[in-house]
């Protein structure tokens, strides 16, 4: 299985590729529409501002061609500011649209607590994830191999609100509030925050992708 990795200007992409590679995955580095197209399962990773990250989309022709294949099923992973792409809408530095392909919208981090105290945004550690919803456990999900309380690293001062909570995977708690960790709706998967920087945990779910992506 090829793992075409989309370059649009803002992403971390090599240690993307290489935790990809760890697990002896072909992986394709590219910003040309007709690679998306032909895509076995995509990953959209990210760093910046969500009306940079899009415009990056935009300009090279990269907005259809990933909602095209989302809809025909493709496995698609959105990291950090790539997972907020997938919303339908930002509200940093006004409001943008995104790729629409998880029905909500990104907000800003509350510079205070659930206490009313003073918080530091951006939010910078390491957190736990604990299944959203309903779910009692990550079970016959892309997190099977994650046991709820393990920490993942996350780096970001905006956060994803689901219309459906359903979509919510995984949540963290920061501030006393819980923050959503990721999310999913069809074959679409959004992680908050970085897999490929959060050890162990984050090589188990970059593996658990790549097998639901081999189904």
């Amino acid at each position: 299985m090829k793992v075409t990795i989309i370059d649009y200007g803002l992403s971390n992409l090599l240690s993307v590729q290489h935790a990809f590679a760890h697990f002896g995955a072909e992986t394709l580095l590219t910003s040309k529409p007709e690679d998306v197209l032909a895509a076995d399962a995509l990953v959209l990773p990210g760093v910046g501002a969500f009306q940079d990250g899009m415009a990056g989309l935009e300009k090279l022709g990269l907005v259809e061609p990933i909602r095209q294949k989302a809809t025909a099923g493709t496995p698609l992973l959105g990291i950090c500011l790539g997972m907020q792409m997938l919303f339908d809408e930002s509200e940093e530095f006004g409001l943008h649209k995104g790729l629409g392909l998880i029905p909500g919208r990104v907000v800003k981090i509350p510079d205070t607590d659930a206490d009313d105290c003073p918080q530091r945004v951006p939010h910078i550690s390491w957190n736990p994830l604990y299944p959203g919803s309903s779910r009692a456990d990550f079970g016959g999900t892309v997190l099977a191999a994650v046991q709820p309380g393990e920490e993942c690293y996350f780096i970001h001062s905006y956060e994803a609100k689901p219309t459906d909570e359903m979509d919510c995977l995984a949540f963290t708690v920061y501030g006393g509030r819980r923050i959503c960790a990721a999310a999913t709706h069809g074959s679409v998967l959004g992680c908050q925050f970085h897999p490929e920087k959060s050890g162990e945990v984050g090589l188990k779910i970059i593996e658990e992708f790549m097998k639901s992506a081999d189904r």
